[in-house]
């Protein structure tokens, strides 16, 4: 006896089915523009223009009108400021983008001084040669620095640079052909060729500008980047980074090797704008100096480095006209900065633009 099988439902075609699920869909077209753009992200560091206009052109215009009003000594003090705040701001690189607290940044400085200042004893005055060189010799030394430094954590990293840091200096304090504990004068600026010469104040002013906004827009650039995010994520949780396959010791390798690229920058510019290189630039002192500055401006703020260099270097010059103990208020102002913004001058400019 056979049994009757029950009848088969039968299955939609292949294209009423299509035609169903794109009818479920919602269309293409009924998204919102605004959502087609993603927003800026937590990691992302913009440059807002109704800040960054103003301060260009008012650096722009500094010479013109420190000359109008008789005060050329302001042009040297706005350079020395520039070169200070491009050191900082390659120290805030590692220091508040990638968590890593340098004591010894000064050495990178003070080998970009010494790689120019020996450069010109040798009759090589070009700045196309001995500036990118300065760059490269801090760069390598940064390489070698961080390659041992990295491997340790807390305080052992920070004893660490501090005491390559200081094995350089007692080196050029020794080293009587560099000029050892006196220092080495240098017999001019560097000379860049084309009929404009470094020796007029107001010329060596815009080019240390032009370079500093150079580095300063491809720091920001490079925050912005898929290195930058990777770096400020390693500053958050390096172990969770790590874990999901990030190579943690490169990334920071890298950027501590470019934060010492650009302090040899800074120490080139700076010898040419004292004519001087003594080993007093690679002491700790001049290390805890920047970290002032960082500190002072903004840890982790892209503007940290800039504003920390203009109020310390303000201050002290100010400070110092009254009283022999500057140090002491500057103290003083750094502690109020701490207690009272501790995220820097910076910080209270943000926390202005969110009220």
């Amino acid at each position: 006896m056979t049994t009757a099988s029950p009848p088969a439902t039968p299955l939609p075609a292949r294209g009423a089915a299509a035609s169903a699920s794109s009818a479920a869909a919602p269309a293409p077209a009924s998204i919102p523009a605004a959502t087609a753009a993603a927003p800026a992200g937590l990691l992302d560091h913009a440059l807002h223009p109704r800040w960054t206009v103003p301060v260009l052109l008012l650096l722009a215009a500094l010479p013109p009108l420190a000359a109008a009003a008789g005060e050329d000594f302001y042009i040297g003090l706005a350079t020395r400021i520039l070169v200070f705040a491009l050191a900082a701001t390659s120290l805030n690189l590692i220091l508040g983008f990638g968590g890593m607290v340098s004591f010894g940044h000064a050495a990178f400085v003070g080998t970009g001084a010494y790689a120019v200042g020996i450069l010109m004893q040798q009759g090589v005055a070009s700045a196309w040669i001995a500036w990118p060189a300065a760059v490269l010799a801090s760069a390598l030394f940064a390489l070698a620095v961080g390659a041992v430094s990295l491997r340790t954590r807390g305080v052992y990293f920070i004893m660490i640079t501090l005491a390559f840091a200081q094995m350089l200096f007692y080196l050029m304090v020794s080293v009587k052909a560099w000029g050892g504990e006196d220092g080495l004068a240098l017999p001019g600026r560097s000379a860049v060729g084309g009929g404009f010469d470094l020796a007029s104040d107001t010329r060596f002013y815009y080019v240390v500008l032009a370079l500093f906004v150079l580095a300063f827009l491809g720091i920001q650039r490079l925050l912005n980047a898929r290195f930058g995010h990777a770096l400020q994520a390693i500053r958050e949780n390096e172990t969770r980074m790590g874990a999901i396959g990030f190579p943690v010791y490169r990334y920071q390798l890298a950027a501590f090797t470019l934060a010492g690229g650009l302090a040899g920058l800074a120490g080139a510019l700076l010898a040419n704008q004292s004519g001087f290189v003594s080993p007093s630039l690679l002491q700790w002192n001049q290390s805890g100096l920047l970290l002032v500055m960082v500190i002072l401006g903004g840890v982790g703020h892209p503007w940290g480095g800039f504003i920390g260099a203009v109020a310390f270097l303000l201050l002290e010059e100010v400070l110092s006209a009254y009283t022999i103990h500057w140090q002491f208020i500057l103290g003083a102002v750094l502690l109020l900065v701490v207690l009272a913004a501790p995220r820097g001058l910076a910080g209270l400019l943000r926390r202005e633009k969110k009220a």
